[in-house]
């Protein structure tokens, strides 16, 4: 996802500019190490569940102060430093957009993301 393009096209909405104070961002990267243990990852395996991740999005964005979600959720075997996750917050004010992105984030990787990582032996 080309994140500035993105916000750039949901500024287009004419109703944009009169729901929205605030845009928060999570980009997710595979990371060398494992949270776990330490350990060099050379590789992670992901797996989502697209129908949960669309389910947890409109969740979200029918949360007050709420104008918009976009989720990118890719999938793969992926090296350190790749792109894994992108998500978009778009609402009023800071109260509202930044725990629904606590809370899309947490839901998203607890109830539709599984990974497994490839380490060195």
């Amino acid at each position: 996802m080309d994140i500035s393009k993105t916000i750039a096209e949901l500024k287009q909405d004419p109703k944009f500019a009169e729901n929205v104070g605030m845009i928060l961002v999570h980009n997710g990267i595979v990371r060398g190490w494992s949270r776990g243990d330490g350990s060099s990852v050379t590789a992670m395996e992901v797996k989502n569940d697209y129908e949960k991740i669309e389910a947890i999005r409109r969740d979200v964005e029918s949360m007050e102060g709420i104008y918009k979600v976009v989720i990118e959720a890719r999938e793969g075997v992926m090296k350190p430093g790749d792109d894994v996750l992108f998500l978009i917050v778009c609402g009023d004010i800071r109260e509202n957009v930044k725990p629904a992105l606590g809370i899309l984030l947490d839901r998203v990787k607890s109830e539709a993301v599984t990974k497994k990582e490839h380490k060195i032996m």
